[in-house]
């Protein structure tokens, strides 16, 4: 044996025989040469033995804690029915044999210490150094309890030692266990032990994991499912039978094999119960009564479940944080206002029914700068167990991602253009700028070669189709360019400014798809994100996906001078003695200058304000300033309204959450008793936006958004130098040494001489730092246009006229979508539900 192992054993052997006195063996001559191996050291550990505290005190097996809203009323009780205390004459004797074989078969021979199994464990160790194994399950009993103590007195420290692997934490936890035995009866200890240990799933104790995982009670499992349940005690997290049940069979038949050797079961029982399969022996009953099937929103309670199973503060993990919500006793006071919610709720039904045959509606609400979520709320009714969801019944909330068991979410339409705006601003455009935007009639496209994006944001195909709701175009201010939502304008807008700079914005802005990956990037053809490559199709025009929750974060970032500051359910968390728990508020962090966010806001006020405004008709009631934004998805599968106040930001959504992954059209549609030819963002979920956040403001002081400065409206801009008629080379030349970014955007038919530059885009000027497009001539003369009438060009349609009248055919954005991309992929998580219509990018209208 090397030199560096021997500290180590001479620690093990001390910790043997420490042991071994505990139990009175050593008095008995039996481990006499051990003694003289560990010489000092042993007797060094035998008087810490000695010294420590011998006895040990049970808490009761659980109290309830509450969850309330901000204003006090009581939301939900977790878990009023996941432990359910039984006698032992309740629990089947296939899971008694099951659990004491697979945990401590000699469990009625030794005195709280399984001598047998300490010294396997011993011998185990002195090679490996590991410090693990042969716990009885009195031993197992004292762990359990210690840590659950722990954590009611909020002593994360004593929590962590409980559990962690170090032999003065096992020492203790053998000489309280010999204490147990004294005091208890073997029927006692295994008694509490199968009522306190956790099960997986949220299930505590073995009669609720019997009814949870096999719609049984402990009285009647069978051989097969004891098994299965007494072989996930070891890692509950990791062996959890709904989501895993490959691995829980194989530590299943292992508790069957050691039940054939102990003559528990017969050989005939074991091929019986190995040849099942777990995922065929589930019967997950999901209406037992839990943390939020009672709770008044199921889908708000979820989510404030999820979240308290982040929170380091409960805990040194998910397991025990949900161990510390199910049993401490805590007030957890969240930050939901229970009667906006309740009002949101009624005034998205009322327009979009619960059971309507295709169509759902969800909204959420935040305050800006703290990131409380204020309301949440969804058309469907919550419901466990389903084979399919529906638009009327749905146990998957609608309105915030998969971390927190929601969706992906559903794309974002023309809201993304808020970060295009945003990535304008910040790059030294003028707020009173403008924007030279390519004529496109309905129904036709402007094509923007890829070669005038920047190659990582930019599309596969040679050129990216982009249209108008109307006929429009040439040169427009950003406001009306932005009131309007012309897509034209906006795609040339990121090829102006650099289409690269609008993910980092939409990053800091905290816009994520509904699975936690970066907003934007492009996709495979099976769906596989590519890292650090993005579709203009979606930070441009929301082809990609998010959810209400974090589309009203992102926005209220605005609002709040440019702090993003991450949603939060929770306010406080008080403990049983009613102390409170000191809570680490999330980090909210400058995510744009003040002056940028709030020019950008100010372009967002034409939304609702000016003439021709995708949302002019939805103004707040009695003259309350806000900003916000529209979004509508190619072929009308989603509408959105994304807007804020200085107090409260909102995001609706209306469409079809049940469409595998494609969104159903909402052409010629009725809803809720009304018809719509097509819907657009500001024909259904504006006018949502408008009832939420006038009932939701009513009585809060008006305030108006601070003006930005004059180096945000006037911009950072410089002179761009003439370099009509100079090679591309002396082109890059003269602008690079402006302070501009040249880019080739590819060649043209001109009269200028063949290979030089025919045409800058913009011209004039342009922002210190901005790209500058320009066209190399191909010497040939462009062919004279042929005579045509005249004609006069449309004027945009008001919202009013999109919902009442029929257009002549559909619009849509694009009939490009993001491209197909081969390398780097980036796997986004699915929480293996039904699907929604955000798993794929989209193209966009308004």
């Amino acid at each position: 044996m090397s030199r560096s192992a021997m500290p180590n054993l001479v620690r093990l052997l001390g910790a043997f025989v420490a042991v071994a006195v505990g139990m009175g063996l050593i008095s008995a001559g039996l481990l006499m040469p051990f003694a003289g191996a560990s010489g000092s050291a042993a007797r060094g550990t035998v008087g810490a033995f000695e010294d420590l505290d011998g006895e040990f005190t049970a808490i009761s097996l659980a109290q309830q804690s509450k969850i309330y809203s901000a204003d006090g009323k009581v939301l939900a009780t977790p878990y009023d029915a996941n432990r359910i205390i039984v006698p032992m004459s309740k629990i089947s004797k296939n899971m008694i044999n099951a659990q004491l074989a697979i945990e401590d078969s000699r469990f009625y021979e030794h005195g709280g210490i399984d001598l047998r199994g300490t010294s396997r464990a011993f011998f185990s160790n002195i090679s490996s150094g590991a410090t693990q194994g042969g716990s009885s399950i009195t031993q197992q009993y004292v762990k359990i309890m210690l840590q659950e103590k722990a954590i009611r007195e909020d002593d994360q420290e004593a929590a962590k030692e409980a559990v962690e692997q170090t032999y003065s934490r096992k020492l203790q936890e053998m000489k309280y266990a010999l204490d147990v035995e004294k005091t208890h009866t073997k029927g006692q200890i295994l008694n509490n032990y199968l009522n306190l240990v956790y099960y997986g799933d949220q299930a505590y104790g073995v009669e609720a994991a019997a009814r949870h995982f096999f719609s049984t009670s402990a009285r009647k499992l069978t051989v097969g499912e004891a098994a299965t349940l007494a072989g996930v005690v070891q890692s509950p997290s990791r062996l959890n039978i709904r989501t895993n049940p490959k691995e829980v069979q194989e530590r299943r038949d292992l508790v069957l094999d050691r039940m054939l050797s102990l003559g528990d079961i017969t050989p005939g029982q074991h091929k019986k119960y190995t040849k099942q399969k777990v995922s065929d022996m589930l019967r997950i009953k999901e209406s037992e009564g839990g943390t939020c099937t009672k709770a008044v929103d199921p889908y708000f309670c979820n989510y404030v479940m999820e979240y308290l199973k982040t929170m380091p503060e409960l805990g040194p993990d998910p397991d025990a944080r949900l161990q510390a919500v199910n049993t401490g006793g805590l007030k957890i006071k969240t930050t939901l206002r229970r009667d906006w919610q309740k009002k949101m709720h009624e005034d998205l039904t009322k327009k979009v029914p619960n059971g309507d045959p295709k169509v759902g509606a969800g909204a959420a609400m935040v305050e800006p700068g703290t990131g409380k979520v204020r309301a949440i709320a969804q058309t469907s009714r919550y419901k466990v167990g389903l084979d399919r969801a529906t638009t009327t019944y749905s146990e998957q909330a609608w309105t915030y991602p998969t971390r927190y068991g929601g969706t992906n979410g559903f794309a974002i339409g023309s809201t993304a253009k808020m970060y295009v705006l945003a990535a304008a601003l910040a790059n030294g455009t003028p707020m009173n700028g403008t924007v030279d935007a390519p004529r496109a009639a309905p129904r036709q496209q402007h094509q923007f070669p890829r070669t005038v994006f920047d190659p990582q944001c930019t599309v596969g195909e040679p050129t990216w189709g982009v249209q108008n709701d109307f006929a429009t175009g040439g040169v427009m201010t950003l406001r009306k360019a932005t009131a309007q939502s012309i897509n034209t304008a906006f795609a040339q807008l990121a090829s102006d400014i650099g289409s690269c700079k609008i993910p980092g914005v939409m990053t800091k802005m905290g816009l994520m798809d509904g699975n936690g990956a970066t907003y934007g990037l492009a996709q495979t053809s099976d769906g596989t994100k590519v890292k650090g490559d993005y579709a203009i199709s979606n930070i441009v025009l929301g082809s990609d996906s998010t959810s209400p929750l974090q589309l009203a974060s992102s926005y209220a970032t605005l609002a709040a001078d440019g702090m993003y500051c991450p949603p939060t359910p929770i306010e406080s968390i008080t403990k049983a003695n009613g102390k409170q728990i000191k809570i680490k508020p999330p980090k909210c962090t400058r995510a744009l200058e003040t002056g940028v966010a709030r020019g950008v806001t100010h372009l967002l006020r034409g939304t609702l304000e000016d003439q021709g405004g995708t949302a002019a008709t939805q103004k707040l009631a009695d003259g309350r300033v806000a900003a916000g934004k529209t979004g509508t998805t190619e072929n009308h599968g989603e509408s959105w309204f994304a807007g804020f106040t200085p107090q409260l930001a909102t995001a609706v959504w209306v469409g079809t959450p049940l469409g595998d992954g494609k969104s159903m059209e909402m052409d010629n549609i009725t809803i809720g008793g009304q018809y719509y030819p097509y819907v657009f963002g500001g024909t259904i979920a504006a006018p949502l936006w408008k009832q939420i956040m006038d009932d939701a403001s009513a009585g809060m002081p008006k305030k108006s958004f601070p003006a930005p400065s004059d180096k945000v409206v006037a911009g950072d801009n410089v002179a761009i130098p003439s370099v009509i008629g100079k090679t591309p080379a002396e082109a890059d030349s003269l602008l690079r040494g402006a302070g501009l970014v040249p880019r080739n955007a590819g060649t043209t038919t001109s009269t200028s001489p063949a290979g030089t530059v025919a045409s800058t885009s913009p011209s004039g000027q342009a922002p210190r730092g901005g790209t500058v497009s320009y066209t190399v001539s191909n010497g040939i003369a462009p062919a004279s246009p042929a005579q045509t009438p005249t004609q006069t060009q449309a004027a945009p349609p008001s919202t009013t006229t999109r919902v009442q009248a029929a257009p002549p055919a559909p619009t849509s954005t694009s009939t490009t979508t993001a491209p197909t991309r081969t390398k780097g992929p980036e796997n986004p998580k699915t929480n293996g539900r039904p699907k929604s219509t955000g798993d794929k990018p989209k193209k966009k209208d308004r």
